[in-house]
Parts: structure tokens; sequence; C-alpha cells
């Protein structure tokens, strides 16, 4: 499973996950607020936000050259970038501030660990299989020529599964075409998903982009293929065309980055 989907929603499986478990924590302080403490259910919510603001926090300041250039991009936590371990000290200096008695603490540290593993659980059974190899699967260019996946082969290549009508794909394509014309170690495919040429080469000479590769999936083969419930989807594939992670959603270039860092020295 590379993601989940409910109703239109997709979510990656990582932040299913997470979600699953601020859900549990949540619940679990307010029944044990009823029980132990009346206080746990207000330091559950202060201890969530304290994470993630801290979490972010953690993962701009890591990257901060990038978020210096684009400053606005702090507050696009939908495309993901957290940091485990910031999170988890902001939520510790919270609870430091709400811990009165052994008692109070015994029930936070019950909540913490029942969420936990949800969340941990989760993750294993939602988690992407990776490995499969590119498929043969022979798609038209704009230029009317035909080529798959497999042609690419040699250098790790980006795959990007996207659409036109699609936002999220409007919206990370600018940044994907910079690092496709910036980045001649790594190879970027563009498989656009169902639609015609014409609405293809509309979409880019209307938004001024110019992409190399761009291949058309009319019957959407590389979706089913990978098990893509939504768009978009970027994957990373290895010299010899095996998957070796995808990213689900818009993808931030934090994100990119550590996907192409993940393929750049493999070989098999």
């Amino acid at each position: 499973m590379n993601a989940v989907s409910i109703g239109p929603f997709v979510f990656a499986p990582d932040r299913f996950a997470a979600i699953l478990a601020i859900a549990t924590l949540l619940m679990a302080a307010a029944l044990l607020s009823r029980r132990i403490d009346a206080r746990l259910n207000a330091w559950a919510s202060s201890a969530v936000l304290a994470a993630i603001a801290a979490a972010r926090l953690g993962h701009v300041v890591l990257h901060w050259p990038g978020f210096a250039e684009e400053p606005w991009r702090m507050l696009a936590i939908w495309q993901g970038g957290f940091s485990t371990p910031a999170g988890l000290l902001g939520m510790a200096l919270v609870s430091a501030a709400y811990v009165r008695s052994v008692r109070f603490a015994a029930g936070a540290a019950g909540a913490v660990l029942v969420a936990g593993l949800v969340g941990l659980v989760t993750l294993e059974l939602t988690k992407a299989t990776y490995g499969q190899q590119a498929p043969v699967t022979r798609m038209a260019t704009l230029d009317g020529d035909f080529r798959s996946i497999r042609d690419f082969e040699g250098k790790p290549l980006v795959l990007n599964l996207w659409a036109t009508w699609c936002p999220p794909c409007r919206r990370e394509m600018p940044m994907l075409a910079r690092e496709a014309a910036e980045r001649a170690d790594v190879g970027f495919i563009f498989v656009n998903q169902g639609e015609s040429a014409e609405r293809v080469r509309s979409y880019l000479l209307a938004d001024r982009l110019k992409l190399d590769h761009v291949l058309l999936d009319a019957a959407m083969a590389l979706s089913r293929h990978y098990a893509a419930p939504g768009l978009p989807v970027t994957l990373f594939l290895r010299r010899d065309g095996t998957l070796a992670s995808l990213h689900t959603g818009e993808i931030s270039r934090e994100a990119l980055a550590a996907g192409i860092d993940g393929i750049m020295g493999e070989s098999h």
C-alpha cells in the first residue's frame, strides 16, 4: 500500500499514522481525565500543538537556506516536513509544565504509549512496498514518439505522476521543472495521467514550463502499476529502474532532495 484513500482525501502512510496517533492521544487523555486528573485533557491538546509547532520549526531550522529564499513555505505544512526529535522535545517541555504528581505523569505516559503503539501499527500496516521494477509500457511523447520508463534506465530517475486538473500537481510543477533543468545527474520524467497531448501542451505553454521528458499515460497504467490512489505521486527509481521510495501528495524541495539523495549512491 502506497497511500491511504478516504473518500476524496489521500494520505501518505506516515501522515495517516501521525493523524491516528494524535487522535488516539486526545481520546485517551479525555478518558483518563475523568478517572485520574481533569488536567490531562488540557495537557494533551497543549502537548499536540507544541509537538507540531516544534517539529515544524525544527525542520525549518535544519533546512533554513531553502526556506530563507521562500519564507512563505514555512507555513506550507501540507507539503510535510517535520523533525521528530524537535517535536518530542516540544511535547516534553509542555508535559514538564503540567506534571504535578506521579498519578498525572502515569496517566500522561499511558496515553502517549497507547498513541505511539497505534501510530506504529498503522505505519506498519500501511507502509509502501518498494523494489518493484518499472513497467515496460510504452507511452506517447509530445513529439509523437513512444517510449517506456525502461528506456531511461542507467541513471537515477525521478518519476512524477501528474495531471493538469490537479491543484497540488500544478503547485509543485514549477519547482520540479527548475530542479529537472539543474540536475544533469538525475533523470526527471513527467508522466501525465489520462489527458491528451493538446491539453498538456496548452498547460505547459500557459504556465511557461519547459520539461524535457513528458510522457502521456492515457490509460493511467503507471498509477495502477504503483498502486497510486491519487495525484500527484513522485517516485524515486534506482539506476536499474527499481523503486527505492515515493512521495504521495505535493512534494517540497526538501523532500525531493532527500529522495534524490537516497538513490544517488545506489547501484544494483
